[in-house]
């Protein structure tokens, strides 16, 4: 990512980070279960944990977006944790889409070309390393 990218993706959250965590997850988890309703039984009843690993775990990436690398570790147990739960290579693409959908409706005119094309490029990183993660033997 460059560095105007880190910087879209830091001020565009920063912006949501103004908005109740639950109010955002319930957006996001709404949309993908909408989207891929499959996808629903790989989770619990009671969303609310659920919730606030989401928005933490977002908070730490783009808080170390610049050092991206110093999470390497963590993005890999949580890919391994994630295949455990019967997480899939398809499934990464639906996750993005919803988390996209979910910035464009609270970002509203904030959001555009540059501001999308950053959150793919944060998102792609992202997935990209718990992809191979997931694939890699442990």
């Amino acid at each position: 990512m460059t560095v105007q990218q880190i910087k879209l993706v830091r001020s565009s959250w920063f912006m949501f980070r103004q908005v109740k965590p639950a109010i955002i997850a319930d957006a996001f988890y709404s949309r993908l279960f909408l989207e891929y309703p499959e996808l629903r039984s790989m989770f619990p009843k009671d969303m609310t944990a659920q919730y606030e690993k989401l928005i933490a775990m977002l908070n730490v990436v783009i808080g170390r977006l610049d050092k991206i690398e110093a999470l390497t570790a963590d993005i890999v147990a949580v890919a391994v944790r994630h295949k455990d739960y019967g997480v899939q290579t398809a499934h990464y693409a639906a996750v993005g889409k919803a988390l996209l959908w979910t910035l464009e409706m609270g970002l509203g005119n904030d959001w555009n070309a540059e501001t999308e094309q950053a959150w793919v490029e944060c998102y792609t990183l992202l997935s990209n390393t718990m992809m191979v993660a997931a694939e890699t033997p442990q």
